[in-house]
This record gives C-alpha cells, sequence and structure tokens, in this order.
C-alpha cells in the first residue's frame, strides 16, 4: 500500500477536497483517516493547518520518484504550491509520500518512508487510524504498540469536514471520526 499526507492552511477545506479530486484520476483512494487541526511548525504567525493522510493505490504502476515529480509536484504546482526558502511557509497543499509498498529511499530532498511518520502526531494517528497492524521501516513492530508514546487524545479533528470527504470521495457515511 501506499500513504500520502495531505496538508492546507491556505483554504484548507477547498484544497485538500480539490488535491483529492485531482489524486483520484491518478489512484484509487482506499481510505482517508481524519481531518486533524494542527498548528503550524516554525513559529510563524500564520492559521492551523488541516492534515490527513490517505491509503491509494496507483493506477499506472510507477516508481516513488516518478509519482512525486510527475503526479504529486504537478497537483501542488496547478493548486498554487510554491516552493520557496521557508519550509514552514503556509501553503496551499502539501502532498508528501510517507509509505511506498516496500521501497525504501533516500535523497537529499525526500526519504520513504518518511521520518514524519514517527515524528508528527497527525502523521502518526493518521496511520494509525488507517491500519493500527502497519510495520513502519526500520520498526519491526506495528504502529499499534507505539500509540503510548504520543499524545492522541491532544489531537483535534474536524468531525464535520471528515465525514465530508468520506461521503464524497470513500462514497461512505461513518458515524464517528474518532481516532479511539
Amino acid at each position: 500500500m501506499i500513504y500520502l499526507s495531505l496538508g492546507s492552511n491556505i483554504f484548507p477545506k477547498e484544497n485538500i477536497k480539490n488535491s483529492l479530486a485531482m489524486l483520484s484520476k491518478h489512484v484509487v483512494i482506499n481510505n482517508i483517516s481524519p481531518v486533524f487541526i494542527t498548528p503550524p511548525l516554525g513559529g510563524m504567525s500564520q492559521p492551523d493547518y488541516f492534515n490527513c493522510v490517505i491509503e491509494i493505490s496507483i493506477k499506472v504502476p510507477m516508481s516513488p520518484v516518478s509519482f512525486k515529480c510527475e503526479v504529486i509536484r504537478k497537483i501542488e504546482e496547478s493548486l498554487g504550491r510554491k516552493r520557496g526558502v521557508d519550509k514552514y511557509a503556509p501553503r496551499e497543499i502539501d502532498i508528501d509520500i510517507l509509505l511506498f509498498d516496500d521501497v525504501i529511499y533516500e535523497s537529499a530532498e525526500w526519504r520513504v518512508p518518511s521520518p514524519e511518520v514517527f515524528e508528527r502526531d497527525f502523521v502518526f494517528a493518521g496511520l494509525l487510524f488507517l491500519n493500527p497492524q502497519l510495520i513502519v521501516f526500520p520498526s519491526k513492530e506495528p504502529l499499534v504498540n507505539f500509540a503510548e508514546n504520543y499524545k492522541l487524545h491532544l489531537l483535534r479533528i474536524d468531525c464535520t469536514y471528515t465525514q465530508l470527504i468520506w461521503k464524497e470521495f470513500l462514497d461512505e457515511h461513518r458515524e464517528s471520526c474518532s481516532t479511539n
């Protein structure tokens, strides 16, 4: 399976929904985590981020590098993303590859599996929601075994928006968007 994180703090509801629609032309969206509302990193005064994790399957096989360059970057650019020096600047959309099947990849710019899996509570919580038994390299244990190391109970979820995107992109209604 392939897992991506999506985040936005500039018109976040619109941009996450649009990015999911654009991604669905290239992938099958198998599942979507709740949408977490998180404060920005880096100390700059800016709006909170809306973040979620999605589980996908790619319609046309390609490498993580090709997928990032040919699909993800083009979606980000079409939604107005401008890459600059400040990696904590506000953004229309940020799409990151967290896991790409069993691929291990590292360059100066990014890595798969993404270190954010264990560094950011909302990324961990999103993956945990989607697949608690998932084992992420270099760990040899399922995510659920690490849950006590995170402050998951402090994460804020926009349940109304989460249910809206579940209905639109997963064609289903779920009673709860809780991670508990």
